[in-house]
């Protein structure tokens, strides 16, 4: 009988592929891999994990590409944790605007409060404490407990839920997931082996055309990125909205959300209208594009138009002085018109 290689791919009735006697030669080729080939990130210069938890709030649904200037910006204004915990919110969301979700930086300024007052403005340095304070959850307990304080806890985020799936060459229950990653966590270097984990699925096992030829695990895997996943995406909604940007004196007319929507609240945005305005078509300055969620909106700008909605004074707009922009929770969409014009 011929003896079987143990770092060779199985497959045994939805057995784990990797042997065992495998996942040492598996840890080491994905941190030598990691150690070579990972980006250069901010948050990955640091042990800290008031930076190390700053920038997993921020990544959540969010493209690294996106988050740089942001992180960048935000620990310039809020160095520590002290001095997030001891921010107004709308400071907090203001530094936030433009990247969106904002229940988030909401959840991440009650838990700075939190970590002051009832932790003497330190970190507890386990996963399973962790995630007792608001807004972090499993996932982000896990990696902050493991990146910043060396913690042998496993992360599973959807690159790593996607790299353990085509490992094994079937969808994966949630909680067999992080039972699997838990078993092949480098226990000498949990924050580099789950930030390798991660990093593999961001560049390298791709959800459409993975990079199979350049894959340090390779060997291991029993897909070869061929693996069908059944979860159907949501289809994006279609909206069209008009948005009119008014300047005079140094001001500009905005409009501030009510604190009891769900989607943005208190947030300070362009007066805008679900149906073009009757003079929509003599002030028509740009069209833009925008999506929030599952929501792709084609946002059609009204420039100067002299016209407002009686809607629009009702709802509470005033004549922001653009100096003070800067220092208001805007809407990422303000942001985005508003740049575009050259104001902020």
């Amino acid at each position: 009988m011929r003896s079987q290689n143990p770092n060779a791919p199985r497959k045994q009735n939805g057995a784990a592929p990797l042997a065992a006697k495998a996942i040492p030669h598996f840890r080491r080729a994905l941190l030598t891999w990691y150690e070579a080939n990972h980006r250069d990130l901010p948050w990955r210069k640091t042990s800290d994990p008031y930076a190390i938890w700053l920038s997993e709030i921020m990544l959540q649904q969010t493209r690294v590409g996106a988050v740089l200037d942001h992180y960048r910006i935000f620990l310039e204004r809020f160095p520590d944790v002290a001095t997030l915990a001891s921010a107004s919110e709308d400071a907090v969301l203001a530094a936030w605007s433009g990247l969106g979700y904002y229940r988030r930086a909401r959840m991440l300024h009650r838990c700075a409060r939190e970590i002051v007052e009832k932790h003497d403005g330190h970190f507890p340095g386990c996963a399973r404490a962790l995630q007792e304070l608001p807004g972090i959850g499993r996932y982000t307990a896990a990696a902050v407990a493991s990146i910043a304080f060396r913690e042998p806890v496993a992360v599973v985020d959807g690159n790593v839920e996607r790299v353990l799936q085509r490992i094994e060459n079937r969808e994966l229950p949630v909680n067999e997931s992080w039972v699997r990653a838990q078993e092949r966590l480098s226990p000498a270097q949990p924050g580099d082996f789950n930030q390798a984990m991660m990093e593999l699925g961001a560049t390298i096992c791709l959800p459409r055309e993975p990079r199979c030829l350049i894959c340090p695990i390779r060997q291991w895997c029993a897909a070869k990125g061929e693996i069908q996943l059944s979860r159907a995406s949501v289809p994006q909604q279609k909206c069209q909205i008009w948005c009119s940007l008014e300047r005079r004196d140094g001001h500009v007319k905005l409009v501030r959300r009510s604190k009891k929507v769900s989607l943005m609240a208190g947030m300070w945005e362009l007066p805008q209208w679900q149906k073009a305005p009757s003079a929509a078509g003599d002030s028509h300055w740009r069209t833009f594009r925008h999506s929030i969620t599952i929501t792709d909106y084609t946002v059609h700008v009204l420039r100067n138009s002299g016209w407002l909605n009686t809607s629009t004074a009702k709802s509470g707009g005033k004549w922001v002085a653009i100096k003070q922009i800067p220092h208001l929770p805007i809407t990422g969409l303000t942001r985005k018109i508003l740049q575009a014009a050259g104001i902020i």
